[in-house]
């Protein structure tokens, strides 16, 4: 986007336009009221409130920004038809609005798209094409079948319509919680934050938002940090939600004018937070909608009222799997260790036995004497995972084996 066209664009009326947007969104979108989360604020000390967008139309937010982008466009614009690039929400909210309108879509996507959002683009009649690595490089490719076709390219992110339409669910926050102290956005090429801090600041200045990043995808923080749209030349993060190598340039400025601060969460915290929030609030959230909530051990403060933005739910379930089992490894639910044990009778029952007496519950049991260090050592390798409860749990059970004269290795 040209440097005066986001200056025109910065000199709008925000609140009005984010006004309209609301208006022009009601009887299509879903209803997402703050979740008081009783868990991670009595975890973080503070009150945690969670914006679930993971249960709007189309599992995400997206729909906002999209459907406020179609509904402005010329009705000649719309009979021609729409296209779109996305990792996968956009995409869905670009499809279904499109089949509200009745008018053609097409939807080109990273290869490595997850397979849940390319059946869900299809389903809502759009036509899908896979092309690239990555959310730029589908981009590209979207941004050349506009102009050969004659669609209207539908940005996921930089442009002042689906800035506007991702800023309704920062107007429904504040209208509900006007003493809401932070908002914690997800941020990948800056579309729902911008919409978020626009409204917000109009609304309230004394209101910090804060954007998240994982350390994978920090093309925002790198750019606002450096004083310039800046593109990486990689991407390396589980939450491809956000996984966007350069962010827009009417996002940038926005997000440099109007974002209090920027943060970063790592891949670990985020496998944490997937797990509880389906564990301790039965929300099942991709790993980019649960960014917000990973970042929260470094911005709770005693007596502050934190909203998180849980930005989206479209995970496929062999993800969604290994994730929890990542999650519960680092949260310390789950634990493998080693031990090599004389082959001799009554030693796997020994071990057995200090499991028992210290409430670990074995899930799994391997008995291997092929795979002790010296095959000729009369010795046999036991590797045994356990549930337990916590890292001091954990502690807990290998101090004792140790005390009891077994040399233990953990694997995990």
């Amino acid at each position: 986007m040209k440097q005066e066209q986001v200056e025109r664009y910065l000199k709008q009326d925000h609140k009005e336009n984010i006004l309209k947007a609301a208006e022009t969104l009601k009887g299509v979108i879903r209803p997402t009221p703050l979740i008081y989360s009783e868990f991670y604020s009595e975890e973080r000390g503070c009150k945690v409130y969670i914006k679930p967008e993971n249960l709007q139309v189309t599992g995400a937010y997206k729909i906002r920004g999209a459907y406020n982008k179609i509904s402005g466009l010329a009705l000649d614009e719309m009979k021609k038809g729409v296209i779109a690039a996305s990792a996968g929400n956009h995409a869905q909210g670009v499809a279904y609005s499109a089949r509200l309108k009745q008018i053609p879509a097409a939807i080109v996507m990273p290869s490595t798209t997850p397979l849940l959002k390319v059946s869900s683009a299809k389903s809502y009649g759009a036509e899908v094409i896979l092309h690239g690595d990555v959310f730029d490089d589908a981009c590209g490719k979207a941004a050349a079948l506009a102009e050969e076709r004659g669609y209207s390219f539908i940005h996921p992110f930089d442009d002042y319509d689906i800035v506007c339409g991702q800023g309704t669910a920062g107007l429904e926050i504040l209208e509900e919680l006007p003493e809401a102290d932070e908002i914690l956005v997800p941020i990948g090429g800056g579309g729902l934050i911008s919409g978020i801090a626009l409204i917000a600041k109009a609304c309230n200045p004394k209101v910090k938002v804060v954007g998240v990043v994982p350390v994978g995808a920090m093309s925002m923080k790198i750019s606002v940090d450096e004083g310039r749209v800046t593109r990486l030349a990689s991407l390396k993060t589980s939450a491809e939600g956000v996984a966007v190598k350069q962010p827009g340039d009417l996002t940038f400025a926005i997000v440099k004018k109007y974002v209090d601060d920027i943060i970063t969460v790592n891949e670990k915290d985020i496998m944490e937070a997937v797990l509880l929030t389906l564990e301790k609030h039965k929300l099942v959230a991709e790993t980019a909608g649960v960014i917000s909530l990973a970042a929260l051990k470094k911005r709770a403060k005693p007596g502050k009222n934190i909203v998180c933005f849980m930005s989206g739910g479209n995970i496929d379930m062999v993800t969604i799997s290994s994730i929890i089992n990542q999650g519960m490894i680092s949260r310390g639910r789950i634990m493998c260790f080693s031990v090599e044990l004389p082959d001799r009778p009554g030693q796997l029952v020994k071990v057995a036995q200090l499991l028992a007496e210290n409430n670990a519950n074995v899930i799994e049991l391997e008995h291997n004497q092929f795979k002790a260090i010296d095959r000729y050592s009369n010795k046999v390798v036991l590797e045994v995972t356990v549930e337990t409860n916590g890292q001091d749990h954990i502690k807990q059970i290998l101090d004792v084996l140790e005390d009891n004269n077994f040399t233990v290795a953990r694997i995990y």
